[in-house]
């Protein structure tokens, strides 16, 4: 077997156990929070530290990875991801549980800000798209597999399992990542002259975690508290000092800013990204709420009016990624983006009277939207980047997604806490709740589910502009500018 192909079954299975980890603990916060006696506060923390660990240390893993080698930093990530759901298992006590999800997040991130410079440097630039979509394949088999295997899982045994199952696969993973993948000539020999800034990556991970503190204080607590307020001013002058930092003190950047300026594709990708996980990631919450209370579903039952979108997503990666090989991102992450702006709008326009099946069929297309979207703007983002920078522009990529993530999720779950009484909103979010909302509740609902949604709409058509305007023809064609050559 071809090393290529190697290298992508070692990403496959991180990738994999990532998809399946993100679902099935959703499931399980039911029986969560009764056997730890967790309240919402706690229960909201085991879902957000997994995201800010993940979110605050991707960047700087990213370019470790470029600076000592992405197997071990990938390797590490298996290591430390396995003991991490190890330990989440035997947690005796929510605040545990809290720990053990961010170190589970550290081990995430470690993987996630590599696992697409291993793919980039495996394929050639004219095969990254069908590789990607290959990769998007497994994610959206993992999602199937998280919501089959958490609803056995909860019905028949403990929760401690959802974490439990990861330990085989992390041990698999560990050793197969190890015998498998090799460091590029090109990293080994730019490993001597390459360091890592640590003033650049300290200011970064603490500005990007207390813009996400700020986030979750505001949601937890409220947007005038004190924690709320010091958390976003702290972020303020970190992030400034990093960037005067990256532009005029640091030999070795973390992040070349000055190619936001001077390339186009990658800038353009980047911030296409950003906008469309700020627009999308909350939907699929609001619409598990809504089934809930609406339609009285369980969680569970509700979860799996999420498949089709997998399924479809997982069709159409492939096909996805092949036509990004060969009329370049442009096109087909557009085209992805404005399937996604439709399904939005259907979306919205959902009351109590919307039969099931169309909300299936509606998720359906946000699956195939998604599809073209994903491997397509993501080659472009890491193919884009300089050769020895791929962990960078990986990193970067998943830093302003996650970040885009949690703002929409603050978003979305702000419009419903404005519009429902507290304890009902934290019924919805566990998926405690066992009935049909009471019908002035279900109005208040709808009108906040749809307030979110427009909104949702908007920035999505902002991102069809955003990717719309960035350079057209194949990736090929754009590296051999000068300027894109490192």
């Amino acid at each position: 077997m071809e090393y290529k192909w190697r290298a992508l079954s070692v990403t496959s299975v991180g990738t994999l156990m990532s998809a399946i980890d993100s679902t099935v603990v959703l499931l399980a916060l039911v029986p969560i929070s009764q056997d730890l006696h967790a309240g919402y506060v706690v229960i909201v923390w085991i879902v957000v530290a997994y995201l800010l660990a993940n979110t605050s240390l991707v960047l700087t893993l990213g370019r470790l990875g470029d600076a000592v080698g992405r197997k071990r930093i990938y390797n590490s990530g298996f290591v430390v991801f396995t003991v991490g759901s190890l330990l989440s298992a035997l947690s005796r006590t929510g605040l545990q549980l809290v720990v053990f999800r961010a170190v589970q997040g550290i081990g995430a991130a470690m993987m996630v800000s590599n696992s697409l410079a291993i793919i980039s440097e495996a394929f050639p630039v004219t095969e990254r798209g069908r590789a990607l979509g290959i990769n998007s394949i497994v994610w959206s088999t993992g999602t199937i597999i998280g919501i089959l295997l958490g609803g056995f899982i909860i019905t028949f045994t403990t929760w401690r399992w959802i974490f439990l199952i990861n330990v085989p696969i992390g041990i698999f993973g560990t050793l197969w990542a190890y015998l498998t993948l090799k460091e590029s000539r090109a990293q080994a020999n730019n490993r001597a002259r390459e360091q890592l800034d640590v003033p650049a990556a300290t200011l970064f991970t603490v500005g990007i975690l207390a813009v996400q503190l700020g986030v979750t204080f505001g949601l937890l607590r409220s947007w005038t508290d004190l924690y709320t307020l010091a958390s976003f001013m702290a972020a303020v002058p970190a992030l400034a000092a990093f960037a005067i930092w990256e532009l005029y003190r640091a030999s070795d950047p973390i992040i070349d800013l000055r190619m936001f300026r001077t390339n186009r594709m990658f800038t353009a990708s980047i911030f296409t990204a950003t906008v469309q996980s700020l627009a999308m990631y909350a939907v699929n919450f609001l619409l598990l709420f809504y089934l809930e209370g609406i339609f009285g579903l369980s969680v569970l039952v509700a979860s799996y009016l999420m498949i089709p979108m997998a399924v479809f997503n997982s069709m159409m990666g492939p096909i996805g990624g092949r036509l990004t090989d060969k009329y370049g991102p442009r096109p087909v992450a557009t085209a992805g983006l404005t399937i996604q702006a439709v399904a939005l709008f259907l979306l919205a326009m959902m009351s109590y009277r919307t039969p099931l099946w169309w909300v299936a069929l509606v998720e359906a297309l946000y699956g195939i939207g998604g599809g073209l979207f994903w491997p397509s703007n993501t080659s472009a983002v890491v193919s884009s980047a300089p050769k020895g920078r791929y962990g960078s522009a990986s990193g970067m990529l998943t830093t302003f997604r996650n970040t885009g993530m949690i703002l929409s999720f603050a978003v979305s779950l702000t419009a419903v806490s404005a519009a429902l009484p507290a304890y009902v909103v934290y019924e919805l979010f566990v998926g405690t709740i066992n009935s049909r909302l009471p019908l002035q509740m279900e109005i208040a609902y709808l009108h906040a589910q749809a307030f979110s949604y427009h909104i949702s709409l908007a920035l999505l058509v902002l991102a069809v502009v955003l990717s719309a305007l960035r350079p057209s023809g194949a990736l090929s064609a754009h590296l051999t500018s000068p300027r894109l050559k490192g």
